[in-house]
């Protein structure tokens, strides 16, 4: 009993010392005479206010219970040195150091957090093994290191070592010195002995010497720890100068399980691997490419290798996070995309280069030129290596899976080609990466079983790696659902609802769903399609309103109504402006159903205006979120986040909503929001450079707080978040594991905001199961039977080019493609007027329709184009074309190719008629009809004529 108070009264007595020595995360495991409430007590002060702050309340709780168990002073004593606190061990045993040792100790503590900035740029996971060795680190210090130096860089790890080495007992720094030397740190401990550098600023190279003890290091710092201001900084920088070079090391050191993974495909297999988000399946992609390229020079063959992403801004973060920054220093590294203002041909980026990072559609349209006899074409057997990213996208209708289909075609002829003792055609090796291959909606674990074996016949993977990291479930993001209350009154969505219900008896519409859902906007689309091909004004005119107020009425469940009133006003007010202003006669054209859509809204516009300035009419959703945002700034020292909602206006009225709310800025929010690039909205789309913007700051620390659409969830290295909200955001398994993968940092969290009843919640619980469904049968195809694997795999891969070849039978089957182009025509979608006869289209490089005729320069007005100029290889897109009719319906966009410009007619703008028929096509490929390729040399000549007449006209 006494030995117990003697305990107590030496950690009250080193209690200040004791609290920064202390490892807490580590220790709590190990003391088992701590009730489990009185764990989690600590646990929650670690989340919120750091090791520190936990620590302290840890010596409290042991101070002043009564209740601690016999032995639990040992076990205390146990703990601390089985992690690595030997320093904080001595104090609890009442064996401190003699107070000159601990005055020397603190001093090299001191001057550790004075040279940090020199010191981060140390060679980290070099570094973190030899202290392990001289036994500076535990195993779990190291293990945390290098995974907090994979998912926050060099810098990151460095810090944690150095926080983690001066909870060391004296004696340390001299150790740490000897780590240094060994790791070829020469710089650093030269200059703390104050070596001399040669004429080009490096120290010359000298023998090894043992560095300074402690308590030199003390003697010669004490005198600069006294000093103040610049005296101060003058005596200390000279042992670390500041401004030491940047030391990269260009080495891929690769953890135990992320070279399990990889073991396969080093040994030339086709693999999957599947990792979660932050664990590093990039970098193993680095290595293992870093690997084929040496094998392939030692063989004395050449190597190719091809990056393909799914999104622009991965091509470049590819080539700078890791391809470039790891292997450009001994390989020839490009990125190509459709912003590339690379003015060559890609065959030649190919031929110059030893690893090219570009987007699939890319690659796709080069190999589709090779299969047409085109000379600036390429084929899959000029590369060694293909990376597939996010390879989960490998399916039916998507460009990876057209990529795959070629080589499946060609692996197929090749086994023909041995059996005809033919040499076969090279195909590269496929190494694909994915974090979730999802189950495909499936219902049953045996068709989750078959999803993951179709994705891996689709890249004719050898085996699916994985790891499933048990030992760090811990660390995974903490999930809650924040559910809102219901709201109880609606009156400003009941309003709209009204008008909605006018309007389908205006149009003799009988809607099968709920206003507001994204079945209603499905259906309400259909409606518009249909009446757009049948030409029928009313329904197409009146849908297409409809459109808007099921919008208005997502925005006031979701943001404020004032942005769905600000939505609605703005649409009608552009539509008026647009169908109220004279033609070149001087006439209005507006019929008898747009004026009843105005006099509608027009009515009904004051009375939405009072409802959306009653608070107490607001969504709950909006105050459910605004309390979790204050909580997770509040409760941490240093808050990043990011919140997941559906649209693009969504997001941006919810980075205003944030914005104007003092609230926020109180707690030290600062936000932004980060939006797709495609032009398919009302909403102006980010270019590229404003999402590189965005996340720049966002990774700096000026932005910490994201509001994003999909765009984030998936491929994008967006720096480290402790928080992730999904706002009344539901979409697949896969989506719920890319977004939550977000949060990767230590005591990250996880938060669905829904409104209660609203089936959001029920429909994560669903991809949760789906999940789980997902890791069983990953885990069940792996120990499949190689044989059973192999046939199954087989099957599938036959199927799918079976599958191909009817595709393309149906194709040239089809009676249109025997048909001149003549023989169809397009009218605008919009206002179904006739625009131009199919005999009128050209195509550029077998991809872009244009008409360059002038009787069609007559029917459209340009405006300012919203989406990026993208620079391609010929040609670059400038303005958007619109309908000069309607002046609604945009219908392209103005393309400059070899200083022509081209309008260019994106189908889906546009009713195609054929004979009696009239359809909506999504995309040219589905309309089988063959145009001519586009005359340069002729619109050239005609260009030409007409400018020296103006010349002539001039003269005159």
């Amino acid at each position: 009993m006494l030995a117990r108070r003697v305990t107590r009264h030496i950690l009250d007595c080193f209690r200040d010392r004791l609290k920064r020595l202390v490892q807490v995360e580590p220790l709590l495991d190990l003391l088992h005479f701590l009730e489990p409430d009185r764990k989690d007590r600590i646990k929650a002060k670690f989340r919120e206010e750091g090791n520190i702050s936990a620590a302290a309340l840890l010596l409290d709780e042991i101070i002043h219970s009564k209740n601690c168990e016999q032995g639990w002073s040992r076990e205390l004593i146990t703990a601390l040195e089985t992690v690595g606190c030997k320093h904080a061990a001595k104090y609890v045993l009442n064996s401190p150091p003699e107070p000159t040792e601990e005055a020397e100790n603190d001093s090299c503590v001191r001057l550790i957090d004075l040279l940090q900035l020199t010191l981060v740029n140390m060679k980290t996971a070099d570094m973190c093994a030899h202290c392990r060795a001289l036994g500076l680190l535990t195993l779990e210090d190291q293990e945390n290191i290098l995974k907090l130096t994979e998912n926050q860089g060099n810098i990151g790890g460095a810090r944690l070592l150095l926080k983690r080495l001066v909870k060391n007992e004296a004696g340390w720094f001299s150790k740490f010195l000897q780590a240094l030397e060994d790791t070829e740190h020469h710089e650093l401990v030269r200059e703390r002995r104050g070596e001399p550098c040669n004429e080009d600023g490096e120290a010359h190279v000298q023998h090894k010497s043992s560095p300074a003890t402690d308590k030199e290091f003390h003697q010669a710092a004490t005198g600069s720890l006294r000093e103040t201001g610049k005296q101060q900084r003058s005596n200390i920088i000279p042992l670390f100068r500041l401004d030491t070079p940047l030391l990269v090391s260009r080495d891929i050191v690769l953890r135990d399980y992320q070279m399990e993974v990889a073991r396969p495909a080093l040994e030339e297999k086709n693999i999957i691997i599947c990792l979660p988000t932050g664990s590093g399946k990039t970098r193993v992609a680095v290595y293992i490419t870093k690997e084929h390229l040496e094998r392939r020079k030692q063989m004395g063959q050449p190597g190719k290798v091809v990056v393909l992403v799914n999104k622009v801004p991965l091509v470049e973060q590819h080539y700078k996070a890791e391809f470039g920054r790891f292997l450009k220093h001994q390989y020839s590294v490009e990125r190509v995309s459709g912003a590339s203002q690379l003015k060559i041909s890609f065959p030649q980026i190919m031929e110059q280069n030893d690893i090219i990072i570009c987007t699939a559609q890319i690659l796709e349209n080069s190999l589709a030129k090779a299969k047409n006899g085109d000379e600036d074409g390429i084929k899959l057997s000029q590369f060694t290596l293909m990376v597939i990213d996010e390879c989960h996208h490998t399916k039916k209708g998507g460009v990876y899976n057209h990529i795959m289909i070629r080589y499946l075609k060609q692996k197929h002829q090749n086994q023909l080609l041995k059996k005809q003792e033919k040499s076969p055609v090279a195909l590269p090796q496929i190494l694909g990466l994915t974090a979730s291959p999802g189950v495909g909606g499936a219902m049953s674990q045996q068709r989750a079983e078959e999803h993951i074996l179709q994705i891996c016949a689709n890249l004719d993977a050898f085996t699916i790696k994985t790891k499933t990291f048990e030992e760090e479930e811990a660390k995974t993001p903490y999930k809650r659902i924040a559910r809102a209350e219901e709201r109880k009154e609606d009156p400003f969505g009941d309003v709209i609802k009204k008008i909605m219900d006018e309007i389908h008896e205006q149009a003799d519409l009988k809607p099968l769903c709920e206003p507001g859902t994204q079945n209603y906007e499905q259906w309400v689309v259909q409606k518009e399609q249909n009446a757009a091909k049948e030409e029928n004004q009313k329904v197409r005119v009146c849908a297409e309103h409809l459109r808007q107020y099921n919008e208005a009425l997502y925005q006031s469940n979701t943001i404020r109504m004032s942005d769905a009133f600000r939505f609605l006003n703005k649409y009608h007010n552009e539509e008026l402006k647009t169908k109220s202003s004279p033609d070149e006669e001087g006439t209005v054209t507006i019929t008898d159903t747009e004026r009843f859509l105005f006099t509608l809204f027009k009515d009904n516009k004051a009375k939405l205006q009072e409802l959306m300035g009653k608070p107490q009419y607001e969504n709950n959703n909006l105050a459910q979120l605004k309390t979790n945002i204050l909580k997770e700034f509040s409760t941490r020292e240093r808050a990043r986040g990011i919140i997941f909602t559906r649209t693009r206006l969504s997001a941006i009225a919810l980075c205003q909503w944030i914005q104007e709310n003092p609230k926020f800025d109180e707690v030290g929010v600062s936000a932004s929001y980060l939006i797709g690039g495609g032009d398919q909205s009302v909403v102006k789309p980010m270019t590229a450079a404003e999402q590189k913007d965005v996340l720049n700051k966002f990774r700096d620390g000026q932005i910490n707080l994201l509001i994003a659409t999909t765009v984030a969830e998936e491929g994008l290295d967006i720096a480290e978040c402790n928080f992730v909200i999904r706002y009344c955001l539901v979409t697949n398994e896969i989506a719920m594991i890319q977004a939550r993968g977000r949060g990767r940092a230590e005591d990250s969290s996880y938060t669905l905001v829904a409104e209660a009843g609203s089936g959001v919640a029920e429909r994560e619980s669903v991809n949760e199961y789906r999940e789980k469904m997902m890791s069983k049968a990953i885990a069940k195809v792996c120990k499949m039977n190689r044989a059973d694997y192999e046939k199954k795999i087989r099957e599938f891969q036959m199927q799918a080019i079976m599958e191909e070849k009817v595709k393309i039978k149906k194709k040239l089957q089809k009676g249109m493609m025997k048909e001149p182009p003549s023989k169809i025509s397009l009218s605008c979608r919009q206002c179904s007027v006739f625009v131009c006869s199919g005999e009128d289209i050209e195509k550029i490089e077998n991809m872009h329709h244009v008409n360059v005729t002038p009787q069609f320069s007559e029917l459209f007005i340009v405006r300012e184009n919203a989406s990026l100029q993208e620079r391609l290889l010929d040609y670059e897109t400038n303005g958007v074309i619109a309908c000069k009719n309607c002046g609604l319906q945009q219908w392209g966009s103005m393309m400059l190719y070899k200083s022509i410009e081209c309008p260019c007619l994106h189908i889906k703008n546009f009713v195609v008629t054929y004979g009696s028929k009239k359809k909506t096509f999504s995309k040219w490929s589905e309309l089988p009809i063959k145009f001519p390729a586009f005359d340069y040399t002729q619109h050239a000549d005609l260009l030409v004529e007409d400018s020296g007449e103006e010349e002539d006209m001039e003269t005159d």
